[in-house]
């Protein structure tokens, strides 16, 4: 019994001599070089199999991009083109189209859609523009209404690419209208690369949006310059009428672009740009988008009054207008553009709804 015993007390002695002499060893280094760090090694064949396959899917899932990329680039690329501001374009060409037809008599259905599709695509590649320099230049940040390159769901280069692209659609289509209609060219091109020109330069080139100018140039623009366009393409010559009956829609549409500017008013201040909003101060802001809400109604009752009753159909937008004014009041900010733009589209649709109902005669000869 003693035998056994002895000889299986050999080998736990050789082991616990060992031991004791790599602790003696390991306490050597320490204290000549520091503590020994563990050694950690990384192996690719340590995870379980369960493990192995979520790092698979995880790295496939990554390879592919993550989920919805495609739709956040056609929600961002809407975003670009602000559609809710369209009215400003759609509406003048519905009026000139219906001015056309009162003086004419007839009115050719492609030239209609031919000239809201050609001013649609010259706006929105102008707002593109608009989005490219606002960005470029630190305008737009994380809170801006706009911040399709500020997320970076798009780069600079897409913008820029699709921008080109409706206006190479705008020039299309504008040769395909002189192509229908009998305007001569020179007028076309006068009206249209007029259009083009103003659309780019509102923030590309001069900026006239960063030195206060950008008012003027979408009064003209989105006002006389747009419904004359579509009046000319379908009467075939340039007249001053569509001028005049031009003023209430475009007072409508600078409020949109004025409620704008008011709203961003310190973060242009901080970015070192120029609008009428910050010239003016809050207070005349105030006042001067009273007078563009309300001037046209003015108008509006002066011709139902003395020319025809059915001009007093954009009157039926006056509620819209007094919760504006409210709101704008109160410096509650938070989409009042794109209410502005809802009021433009009714006043506008219900203006070119009393020109069309106005009898024989009853609209007055300018």
């Amino acid at each position: 019994m003693t035998g056994p015993r002895a000889a299986g007390a050999a080998p736990g002695g050789e082991a616990f001599a060992y031991r004791n002499g790599a602790a003696a060893v390991r306490r050597g280094v320490e204290e000549s070089m520091g503590p020994v760090q563990p050694e950690v090694s990384i192996s690719a064949e340590s995870p379980r199999g369960g493990e192995r396959n979520e790092a698979n899917a995880v790295l496939a899932g990554a390879e592919r991009g993550p989920p919805g990329t495609w739709r956040q680039k056609c929600k961002a690329y809407v975003l670009a083109l602000r559609p809710w501001s369209f009215s400003a374009s759609l509406t003048p060409v519905a009026l000139g189209s219906a001015l056309a037809y009162r003086a004419e008599g007839a009115l050719d259905p492609r030239l209609l859609l031919g000239s809201a599709v050609t001013v649609l695509a010259v706006h929105g590649a102008g707002n593109l523009v608009n989005t490219y320099y606002d960005f470029s230049k630190g305008i737009d940040h994380k809170k801006s209404d706009d911040r399709t390159l500020v997320d970076q769901i798009l780069e600079p280069q897409d913008v820029v690419r699709f921008g080109v692209f409706l206006y190479t659609v705008g020039c299309i289509c504008a040769a395909g209208l002189y192509a229908v209609s009998t305007l001569k060219l020179e007028h076309l091109a006068l009206i249209y690369f007029g259009g083009l020109s103003s659309s780019f330069l509102y923030t590309g080139g001069i900026g006239f949006k960063y030195v206060a100018l950008g008012d003027v140039v979408i009064l003209i623009t989105f006002g006389p310059l747009a419904v004359m366009f579509a009046h000319a393409v379908q009467v075939g010559y340039l007249s001053v009428s569509p001028l005049l009956y031009a003023v209430p829609l475009a007072l409508s549409t600078e409020a949109i672009l004025h409620s704008n500017n008011t709203r961003d008013m310190e973060s242009d201040r901080q970015a070192g740009i120029v609008t009428l909003a910050i010239l003016i101060g809050p207070t005349f802001s105030y006042i001067l988008y009273t007078m563009l809400l309300f001037l046209p109604y003015l108008i509006f009752c002066v011709l139902a009054t003395r020319y025809t009753i059915s001009m007093a159909l954009p009157l039926l937008t006056i509620p819209m207008a007094f919760s504006l004014e409210r709101q704008f009041r109160s410096q509650s900010f938070n989409k009042i553009p794109q209410r502005t733009a809802k009021l433009n589209l009714l006043l506008g649709l219900f203006y070119v709804f009393g020109i069309t109902l106005a009898p024989p005669g009853a609209l007055p000869k300018l």
